[in-house]
């Protein structure tokens, strides 16, 4: 039987993180062609933590810097190991190639960490994001680990063009594997345009990019819509909200802080418009995939729609000043017709570019193939043996000093 570890940096929240969502499609995937799957983490589990046991998953705490994951992942020996960052996979990596050499090592990238810590940069320096430096010491690393790895997962179609094109990396360590969705969308089953009112958002309250988001909203574009839609409410949904968040909230203002929303699909689709004015950020967007599930029409940046559409139209519109945001806000909203047209095309791109059986299937197409060949692969991209060799050394014995100052 095959045997997949994963090692993640927190057990996953699929209710609070798109991170937590897209680690439960894989698990989903692996499971479904016949994996037995151990997750584990160094991270104590949260109230909102998955129950990965309810689904047969096995799990495991482990310690960093403690040799005792040596004797752990020897004696499971997986086929596969999945790291679910580029942090993770500096960690535990070198452990996994001393102790389990024929163990096919991925890494999931969720989206290019370097890519969305640059642009945060450009926008604290007023700078346009396009030009934001990319190579940085976060760029080093991240990359680094991806040609560690006999595999790379990369979520979004902009960012392989970005790793093969600026970066050099080559196509056959990387695999572009989009958000999967196993039950596709009936449009027919939506509330209609009458049946719901006013905006809403979502997402984790603290991840830098979400907060940004609802501040840029409550400053610059929410009172531009209030203006023209007296009576209409936005509500933000999202856990973890720190307090500068928090305070915020105005009812008289129609600004609300809602907290965690138990059900995604309740507070989408009793929403006639998704609001995602995201200034940085990387990957797919999660609130932007679940409206399109839902039937809402979003309204985001060119951040935002970045690898989500591809050529397709897409299920709302693009704005990149307060202004235009506010303005096509309102416009969408209030015509019916322009709003059944987007919330169809939603339900036609995730047919068309999340269907997650078709892609699960060419993925373990590949996958297979990498098993097989894997001797022979490792051979083609031999500066990545180079760089797990160099890196093998260093952390190994950094590791080991910390983990004997640790018994002091």
């Amino acid at each position: 039987m095959n045997s997949l570890l994963i090692i993640g940096q927190t057990f996953p929240e699929p209710t609070t993180t798109a991170a937590g969502g897209r680690m439960l499609q894989l698990i989903e995937m692996f499971t479904s062609h016949g994996y037995g799957i151990t997750f584990a983490s160094s991270a104590s589990s949260s109230e909102k933590s998955f129950n990965l046991n309810s689904i047969g998953v096995t799990t495991q705490q482990i310690a960093i810097n403690d040799s005792s994951f040596d004797d752990f992942v020897r004696q499971l020996n997986p086929t596969l190991v999945l790291f679910d960052r580029f942090v993770t996979e500096e960690q535990f990596a070198w452990r996994v190639t001393q102790s389990c050499p024929k163990a096919l090592k991925i890494l999931d990238t969720e989206d290019l960490h370097f890519l969305r810590k640059a642009r945060q940069q450009s926008l604290k320096d007023a700078t346009d994001v396009k030009d934001a430096n990319l190579f940085t010491e976060t760029a080093k690393r991240e990359i680094a680990s991806i040609l560690r790895c006999d595999l790379s997962l990369i979520i979004s179609e902009f960012e392989m063009k970005l790793l093969t094109d600026t970066f050099a990396v080559s196509k056959e360590i990387l695999y572009y594997l989009p958000f999967m969705v196993t039950k596709l969308p009936d449009s027919g089953n939506f509330p209609g345009f009458e049946q719901r009112a006013n905006f809403m958002t979502i997402g984790n309250l603290l991840h830098g990019p979400n907060v940004d988001s609802v501040l840029y909203l409550k400053k610059e574009i929410w009172p531009l819509i209030k203006k023209q839609l007296p009576q209409a409410q936005l509500y933000i949904y999202g856990n973890y909200a720190p307090q500068h968040i928090l305070e915020l909230h105005n009812q008289k203002q129609g600004f609300y802080i809602m907290g965690w929303a138990d059900s995604v699909a309740h507070v989408m689709q009793k929403a006639r418009v998704c609001l995602a004015p995201l200034r940085f950020g990387a990957g797919l967007k999660g609130k932007l995939l679940d409206a399109m599930l839902y039937g809402t029409p979003g309204v985001t940046t060119s951040i935002g729609a970045e690898g989500m559409y591809g050529d397709l139209p897409m299920p709302g519109v693009i704005a990149d000043t307060p202004e235009s945001f506010a303005e096509l806000s309102v416009a969408i909203y209030s015509d019916k017709i322009k709003w059944q047209q987007n919330a169809q095309r939603g339900v036609e791109i995730i047919k068309a570019r999340y269907n997650g059986k078709a892609i699960a299937k060419d993925f373990m197409t590949r996958l297979d193939a990498l098993k097989i060949n894997l001797k022979l692969h490792r051979q083609a991209h031999f500066i990545g043996q180079i760089l797990q060799h160099q890196s093998l050394q260093a952390s190994k014995y950094l590791s080991k000093w910390i983990e004997e100052k640790n018994k002091v």
